[in-house]
């Protein structure tokens, strides 16, 4: 299947490792031309470099804290001028820590805010007037499994994923008439940095990840590559039916019928 995406411009966040780099390289591999963005400029440079080598197109790397409106702003502006155009969002951000409700004061509270929904809200506002020029675009967020079942200790991160849900289907609808579309990607358990940092301490890690997946009807921790898969499909021409949904990626472990 011809995806459609070469030359298409798109931009990829926290994408020095895990999921952001795994869908920055599928998009890569596709012919887009992809602009990675996090906090981290010696990691983001040599994830940029990494995904050229594999893929033989360029990576550029634009060092950003998407929690910041300024950085974020210059961002936007230089990956726009770059290439003349802007097709592609993926809206990604590090998740907040895990803990008891009442352990949040407000200042945690604050920061997830910040990071996990107003970061998305900033970065889909300032690429708009780029697709809404071009007559089109894809706006991806990735979320979490968590605003399909509730997942203990995850009310920081949930509440702000629940926020991005309610947003991404106004955003939906307003930005229809442009043709451009909004979705929602969220994960399950995905072999990933974040998922190793929730590990039990002193047991073998093969064996933890055995025990965590005893629950996925597949049987097995999702690849970083296989929801990146679905995010490129949501990039591409064929996907252009599609918008206000969010699309889970689990192995089947979310029980939930809506």
């Amino acid at each position: 299947m011809n995806l459609q995406l070469t030359n298409k411009v798109a931009i990829v966040l926290a994408a020095s490792k895990g999921l952001g780099k795994a869908i920055a390289a599928s998009l890569s591999a596709e012919g887009a031309k992809v602009i990675i963005g996090s906090r981290n400029t010696e990691e983001l440079s040599k994830t940029a470099a990494q995904i050229s080598k594999l893929t033989g197109n360029e990576v550029i790397a634009i060092p950003v804290d998407v929690a910041n409106g300024d950085e974020m702003k210059d961002f936007i502006e230089q990956a726009a001028a770059r290439f003349g155009r802007i097709d592609i969002l993926l809206n990604n951000a590090g998740g907040p820590p895990f803990n008891k409700f009442e352990e949040f004061d407000d200042n945690a509270w604050q920061k997830a805010f910040e990071l996990n929904l107003l970061s998305f809200a900033r970065a889909s506002r300032l690429v708009l007037p780029h697709m809404q020029k071009t007559g089109s675009g894809r706006i991806i967020n990735i979320i979490s499994g968590s605003v399909k079942a509730v997942l203990a200790n995850s009310v920081l991160s949930t509440s702000m994923r629940m926020g991005v849900v309610g947003m991404a289907k106004l955003m939906a609808d307003e930005f229809g008439p442009y043709n451009i579309t909004v979705n929602n990607v969220a994960p399950g358990m995905i072999l990933t940095d974040r998922l190793k940092h929730t590990l039990p301490q002193g047991i073998d890690p093969d064996l933890a990840l055995k025990e965590k997946a005893k629950n996925i009807p597949l049987g097995r921790i999702g690849k970083p590559e296989e929801l990146a898969a679905l995010v490129t499909f949501l990039s591409s021409a064929q996907a252009a039916y599609i918008s206000g949904t969010t699309i889970q990626v689990d192995g089947g472990a979310s029980r939930s019928i809506f």
